[in-house]
């Protein structure tokens, strides 16, 4: 679908340094996976890059201190996801004092696979799209499905969002260096940075940062949403679907965000963990919308102030408005999946009614299900037929919702439907 992008509010603004915060809470769930365990206490002084909480499996990431000072606390604190989560709070000292041997300096073009992946993983990367997917995960693919392609997804199909637009321009060649790693670490032997129509500056840009290798190919696609989800991607690059059920790697490809890229990069170049993140604070609430370099743990109340946020906001999303998570409060903080903070004033409520099977939904699903009948068994908590309606096939990139004509919250119900069957997948786990 075609979906006015709002991204004029702060495309044109270059990435700047954020408010520095008093403190910082970093919560110990940024990744999807298993939660990272403390390894710091209450009353330890850290500094900035040093490891306060280890994995907790390998499908998971560790958590790094993003300023210097001391731990003031390990308690519950507000998260994006709706619940408290046990963070590290840290009381900033204003120094900024990285750990011993930070920032290094390393010849990346000598690294291995191995090398890259063991790089990645102490950074404690993950896939800073929104997915949060540990990426040392994704790059190390099982022996029995090769990967011939990478794809750096420089799409950003999501309204409002400027923060990859930014990237691309101005830190160009570190992602392209960041794709020849990716293609190291999974033995690749063709990149590709799949560009939107609407980014032509963008697109002239890796055209040049790219010209002298010949195993990298810039794409440029057709403007339309949902264009950089994985599968989408995949298919609009390669021509390849991924069977159902399947993750890219089944297609032969893996694919990485713009950011994800960079950070790679200053993992393997100077062995610099996942400290901060470049976040935008755009919509019509905000004053003054930019795109912010902040430390991982920062107050979005903060960034709110920065950004002269007005005092009517109605929706507080953090993320797009189509795949974001809209909050109960700004006392959450910048965590690794904080792409961006949307702020309305002007966001209509709507009651929903009962669906009239018009098939929009199934009209515009990129995925080809039918959100109809799987809302309707979601509503109604059938667990059981949740399966049978392919729900772990959806993407949620909320296209049903955006076209239905009943304003039923469709993204809404799959969410608690693959919730519970979470629970039911682990009570049947501990019988």
């Amino acid at each position: 679908m075609h979906t006015h992008d709002f991204k004029e509010l702060s495309k044109d603004r270059p990435i700047e340094a954020g408010p520095q915060p008093a403190e910082v809470a970093l919560p110990l769930r940024q990744h999807i996976g298993a939660p990272a365990r403390p390894v710091v206490a209450k009353g330890d002084v850290v500094r900035r890059g040093q490891l306060i909480a280890e994995a907790g499996g390998f499908i998971s990431a560790g958590v790094h201190a993003s300023v210097s000072g001391k731990v003031k606390a390990i308690e519950a604190r507000p998260h994006a996801l709706g619940k408290p989560v046990d963070a590290i709070v840290i009381e900033n000292d204003g120094r900024n004092e990285w750990s011993d041997g930070l920032p290094g300096d390393n010849d990346v073009s000598a690294l291995s696979a191995e090398n890259i992946r063991a790089k990645v993983q102490a950074a404690g990367i993950v896939g800073l799209g929104g997915a949060t997917f540990p990426t040392h995960v994704k790059l190390s693919p099982p022996p029995d499905m090769p990967i011939d392609s990478v794809i750096i997804n420089a799409v950003e199909c999501e309204p409002y969002l400027t923060r990859d637009y930014r990237l691309m321009l101005e830190r160009t060649a570190d992602v392209v260096a960041g794709l020849r790693l990716i293609m190291t670490a999974v033995s690749a032997e063709r990149g590709y940075i799949a560009v939107e129509a609407n980014k032509l500056d963008a697109y002239e840009e890796f055209c040049e940062a790219a010209a002298d290798f010949d195993d990298i190919s810039v794409e440029l696609l057709a403007v339309k949403y949902p264009q950089g989800a994985e599968l989408q991607l995949i298919e609009a690059v390669l021509g390849r679907q991924v069977p159902s059920g399947e993750l890219p790697m089944a297609a032969g490809a893996v694919v990485q965000n713009v950011a994800t890229a960079v950070a790679t990069y200053e993992a393997c170049r100077y062995d610099l963990p996942l400290t901060e993140l470049v976040v935008t604070v755009t919509g019509e609430g905000a004053g003054k919308p930019g795109n912010l370099l902040v430390p991982l743990g920062t107050p979005i109340d903060l960034l709110l102030a920065h950004c002269e946020a007005a005092d009517n906001i109605n929706k507080l999303i953090i993320g797009g408005p189509m795949m974001g998570l809209a909050q109960y409060t700004a006392e959450t903080t910048v965590t690794k999946g904080t792409s961006g903070i949307v702020l309305l004033t002007d966001a209509e409520e709507y009651d929903y009614g009962p669906c009239i099977r018009c098939g929009r939904c199934v009209e515009h699903c990129p995925m080809g299900l039918v959100p109809s009948d799987l809302s309707i068994v979601c509503e109604a908590g059938r667990v059981e037929e949740m399966l049978d309606h392919n729900i772990m096939d959806c993407k949620e990139c909320g296209t049903c919702a955006y076209v239905c004509p009943a304003r039923r919250p469709i993204v809404h119900w799959v969410k608690l439907g693959k919730a519970a069957l979470a629970r039911q997948k682990a009570r049947q786990a501990s019988k």
